[in-house]
């Protein structure tokens, strides 16, 4: 069981990006031609955490802000086992 963060390919955030800073084998990197949130992606950059959205103002912010999700998510694993 990991962390799956999924981004769309139209999105400032690039998966290869994020594919470079999560280089974990309990991280996967989704990219998806469209993710179904028709409007999100132009509005700024945003990826999905396990299922839970994380948007940021910038491509940086956002990227604090999943690694802040990834971490707590990282969290709740271990405490699992």
């Amino acid at each position: 069981m990991g962390i799956i963060i999924e981004v769309c390919d139209y999105n400032l955030l690039s998966a290869m990006k994020l594919e470079k800073i999560f280089d974990r084998p309990d991280i996967a990197v989704m990219s998806y031609d469209c993710m179904n949130f028709c409007g999100m992606c132009s509005m700024g950059p945003y990826a999905m955490v396990n299922g839970q959205r994380v948007f940021g103002k910038t491509i940086d912010d956002c990227i604090s802000k999943i690694k802040a999700v990834v971490e707590k998510e990282l969290q709740e694993l271990d405490n699992l086992y």
